[in-house]
């Protein structure tokens, strides 16, 4: 197993601020503790992959980052504030800097997918024109197609969400996230629902928005060669800790497989 590296052997970016740095967090739930005194941080225009067994408590870690699940103890400090200290307001605000990719996609059905894009605006305006395409202003119309043509969408943008394919509803689900203008993109498993082609056309759609955004990403992967190929740098969750960190280029499908293997026999 490598050896963790100091925030300052990452990246040149790493010399930045970081987006994200997370210091002794911990959650607890009734009779488990789930994170143990998690440490890591991420610079800015770095795709990060977490990976872990199941039940290492990857999604609550992630949960936690932007507190849909309030850490026991710790600090998240998150473009620059620290979000464990944030009242209800402001912490609104800063969440809407960060796009969030789930497993299910959170579309409204019935409704086209221009319209679901154009939902993501919410993070910014309020009010009926921030529903649908009839009633958006024209700016807002304009910025959701060309969201909508980045993900490969845009011939499709007046057709209802629940005519396409799952592939293509991942796809207006991050669409809808650019909306937001996000600067960080925390991603929990994006490809598990998905066919393996699929699932690498929308891996490397978001490693594509990283390269051309400058935009920090850290993603949730089950799938080894995924983690290899879209990856600047793997962190590795066991026992409540980051057991693991080490850049891509230095690591191969066997070694991962023994982290997993020694994980799961923890």
């Amino acid at each position: 197993m490598n050896a963790p590296l100091s925030p300052q052997a990452l990246t040149g970016s790493a010399l930045a601020e970081p987006v994200l740095a997370v210091r002794g967090l911990t959650r607890a739930f009734p009779g488990r503790e789930v994170l143990r005194g998690v440490d890591f941080s991420l610079p800015p225009g770095q795709a990060t992959a977490l990976i872990g067994a199941n039940g290492s408590g990857k999604s609550t870690l992630l949960r936690c980052l932007v507190r849909l699940v309030e850490p026991t103890s710790g600090q998240v400090r998150l473009l620059g504030r620290d979000m464990t200290a944030l009242p209800p307001r402001a912490l609104r605000q800063l969440r809407a800097e960060v796009g969030i990719v789930w497993q299910r996609h959170n579309l409204v059905p019935r409704i086209s997918a221009l319209s679901n894009v154009i939902h993501g605006v919410q993070a910014r305006m309020s009010g009926p024109r921030a529903w649908v395409q009839s009633l958006a202003p024209a700016g807002v119309r304009d910025e959701a197609m060309t969201c909508l043509d980045r993900v490969g969408l845009a011939d499709r943008a007046l057709l209802r969400v629940d005519s396409l394919s799952g592939g293509q509803q991942q796809r207006v689900a991050i669409a809808r996230m650019l909306m937001q203008r996000p600067r960080l993109i925390l991603a929990d498993e994006p490809d598990a629902s998905l066919d393996p082609q699929t699932g690498e056309e929308v891996m490397s759609l978001l490693r594509t928005l990283v390269r051309d955004d400058g935009l920090s990403l850290l993603v949730i992967s089950h799938r080894l060669e995924h983690t290899l190929r879209y990856s600047d740098r793997i962190l590795g969750l066991a026992n409540g800790r980051i057991a693991l960190d080490t850049m891509t280029s230095r690591a191969d499908a066997t070694g991962l497989r023994q982290f997993f293997d020694e994980a799961n026999a923890a």
